[in-house]
């Protein structure tokens, strides 16, 4: 028998029901639009964080910043202050520009950039060389001297791994560096001091250079892979053969794999861009060194090339078009100006070798 009793009782559950499904699916719904709103906030903010560290820092002027420097400290401009104080600026630029330091980010927007991290290890390539130039050259009157103590520590945390997060992170040895390189500063413009020395001299800077020279060759040939090429294997050693019989020389394809064209594009300008500071630096330190050797014009006139790449980029994406096509090659126009400055690196190598 049918329970008329408990049916009639539970009518108005049952019609309470359509309503607490309807408060279930517009509240479901609300959290979701509150969460898309959240998200995309995020993305949003993220997004525009991204493209505000992603813009380069811009040129600044070498002998101003060492000056004010000086004066600020209450030191002396000796021959060296400008090119260690330029080395720290360019160095302290990584740690301190928008965003910071970028490539060791393990969170958005950090974490997807991919052109500020390549900018980053170029400028980071050149700190290095030029530490290194400083503690086996520059600070040291000829080869069985001892090295500056200042400089044996700052050399190492410069070449630290760039990508470290904690334990120790990339960001706290750079800045060691960078304090290591203040004190051996201080201690050359303190005349009371006679352990730091910078010597000025052709030899010097010549071996330096060698080194400029490499870094900016390399770079040209990765950039001119953009478009691949069918480049002689000069890496194979080639077998003694008979007089009169010509020695085989294999033949390779050289490209730059797509997804890495846009990093060496911005490892070249972090490089050039670190370079063209620290030569102007050189400029003012070998200053009688190289109006001796008549190279003066020489120096800025590598300076110019290198500043000449620095121009902004307008396109969204770095272009890669076939060599005489439509479309603009990029990477074809820095390896331009890296080219000619690494010639005029060569043609002020065999000035200063002469005499």
């Amino acid at each position: 028998m049918l329970d008329w009793k408990n049916r009639a009782g539970s009518a108005p559950e049952r019609a309470a029901e359509p309503k607490s499904a309807t408060r279930s699916y517009f509240g479901g719904l609300l959290f979701s639009r509150a969460l898309a709103t959240l998200v995309g906030l995020y993305l949003l903010v993220t997004i525009g964080l991204g493209w505000y560290w992603s813009e380069e820092p811009a040129l600044f002027p070498v002998q101003q910043n060492a000056q004010i420097a000086a004066e600020k400290q209450g030191r002396q401009m000796v021959v060296g202050y400008t090119t260690v104080e330029t080395l720290k600026t360019v160095a302290g630029t990584l740690l301190d520009k928008p965003g910071g330091y970028i490539s060791n980010d393990r969170f958005p927007p950090g974490l997807w950039m991919d052109n500020m991290p390549s900018w980053e290890y170029g400028v980071l390539v050149q700190v290095r060389d030029l530490t290194r130039a400083l503690r086996k050259d520059f600070a040291r009157s000829q080869s069985q001297s001892a090295e500056d103590a200042d400089l044996a520590k700052a050399e190492p945390r410069f070449n630290f791994d760039n990508k470290s997060w904690i334990l120790p992170s990339s960001e706290s040895e750079y800045q060691e560096g960078i304090n290591s390189l203040s004190r051996y500063q201080a201690r050359l413009s303190d005349p009371t001091q006679k352990n730091a020395l910078f010597y000025a001299r052709a030899d010097n800077l010549n071996n330096w250079l060698g080194d400029v020279g490499t870094r900016l060759g390399s770079l040209s040939q990765r950039l001119s892979a953009s478009v691949g090429r069918v480049k002689l294997n000069t890496a194979l050693k080639t077998e003694v053969t008979s007089p009169g019989q010509v020695p085989q020389v294999d033949e390779e394809v050289v490209e730059t794999p797509w997804m890495q064209i846009d990093n060496v594009f911005y490892e070249a300008r972090g490089q050039a861009w670190a370079l063209s500071h620290l030569l102007r630096a050189i400029e003012v330190d070998f200053a009688d060194v190289l109006a001796k050797k008549n190279a003066t014009v020489s120096v800025r006139q590598i300076i110019r090339e290198l500043e000449a790449s620095q121009e902004p980029v307008w396109s969204p994406m770095i272009l890669n078009g076939s060599g005489f096509g439509v479309l603009a090659n990029h990477s074809l126009v820095m390896a331009n100006y890296i080219s000619r400055a690494n010639a005029a690196v060569i043609d002020l190598r065999q000035l200063l070798n002469q005499g």
